[in-house]
């Protein structure tokens, strides 16, 4: 069969269809892809436990499979429950903050006033047209919270649902991947999908490790600062730094008001210092270290990624857009006329060097990751 090359325009013009239409279907397929993408990563997650439950206890398929399931929803209801222990204690305080606050307030009208010589009366003025503003605008917020909330639970709810049948279905799934290309293919597509088998789970469960020791890291540091609502502000920490660049500063933004709304300007301005200071420790020694380099993607495509995968599914979009692209740079670097896009994607060749250990005790140790 003769070969058809088509010129550079006619390609450019494909590719630029092909990724409006996948935009396109994704939108559209939000309510399905979203929560499947989701379930696939925790299923390679959760893959060792469920093949250590079929072969070493003889668990069949399907109770490996429901039974590492349900330890996830117990992990989850456990968190979940605890943080709803630390909003109610929030919430009890409430109108004590809302005080503080109001008095911290009109401190700084004061200081305007005598700073910039604006009144308060003007001050009052600019503030009551943007409350008007903001009220006539809360009807849609409260409503959107509440689709927002429901919305949550079906997407957990379908989560579990689809991790339960990939881990089920997982040999199936396998099989349909390595036969659906041709025969001469069919060895590449093995190693490729063995290959994001273990980087991806390798990449979730670093982060789920990165996750907890900067909640411990700033539970200890908030306590040592003494702000009040310490274990809470840890945990939103922890769980906002899963996204990259954007999930640190909205903690920090968080955690300085109700700073400031309990324990004043002063140690707001330490908790600042205090999120820079973690926040160089994870993205210096933690990432290397548990995570690893092997799917780091350089930060302007991982910017515009987690960007893009607001705009199309929000929230989740942030948190899937990381490992898919990750997922996609092993896919490109493995194809032959794929592979100019796997070094876009990645940061570049670096010199190869010595991974670093770092030793705790006599017999413990820690070895950079890949």
């Amino acid at each position: 069969m003769k070969e058809i090359r088509l010129p550079f325009t006619a390609k450019l013009a494909l590719v630029l269809f092909s990724l409006i239409m996948i935009g396109y279907l994704a939108v559209l397929g939000k309510n399905l892809l979203s929560p499947l993408l989701f379930s696939l990563l925790m299923a390679f997650l959760l893959l060792p436990l469920a093949n250590f439950l079929e072969v070493k206890l003889k668990f069949k398929r399907s109770l490996s499979s429901i039974t590492a399931v349900i330890m996830m929803i117990a992990i989850i209801y456990a968190l979940i429950y605890f943080l709803a222990n630390q909003l109610t204690e929030l919430w009890s305080d409430w109108p004590l903050l809302v005080k503080q606050v109001t008095n911290a307030f009109h401190d700084i009208q004061h200081w305007i006033s005598k700073t910039f010589h604006i009144n308060t009366t003007k001050q009052q003025i600019y503030i009551t047209d943007g409350a008007e503003k903001a009220f006539a605008a809360s009807a849609i917020v409260i409503g959107s919270t509440l689709l927002t909330l429901s919305s949550s639970l079906l997407f957990l709810a379908f989560t579990l649902l689809f991790t339960f049948f990939i881990l089920n279905y997982r040999r199936l799934l396998f099989t349909f991947l390595t036969t659906v290309f041709a025969e001469e293919h069919k060895m590449k597509v093995t190693e490729i999908v063995k290959e994001i088998q273990r980087i991806i789970r390798k990449y979730v469960s670093g982060l789920f490790i990165q996750m907890f020791i900067v909640t411990i890291l700033m539970i200890l540091t908030l306590t040592f600062l003494g702000v009040k609502y310490a274990i809470l502000l840890g945990l939103i920490t922890g769980i906002f730094n899963i996204i990259p660049y954007l999930g640190i500063s909205m903690a920090l933004i968080i955690s300085a008001l109700i700073t400031f709304a309990t324990a004043g300007a002063a140690k707001a301005i330490f908790i600042i210092f205090a999120f820079i200071g973690i926040h160089a420790i994870d993205g210096n020694l933690l990432m290397p270290l548990v995570v690893g380099s092997k799917v780091k993607i350089n930060a302007l495509f991982a910017f515009i990624g987690i960007i893009i995968g607001e705009m199309i599914w929000g929230i989740s979009g942030m948190f899937l857009c990381i490992p898919y692209l990750a997922m996609l740079k092993i896919i490109f670097e493995s194809v032959d006329g794929l592979k100019p896009w796997g070094i876009l994607l990645g940061e570049g060749e670096k010199i190869p060097r010595k991974r670093k250990i770092y030793r705790i005790t006599k017999n413990i140790k820690l070895e950079e990751a890949e």
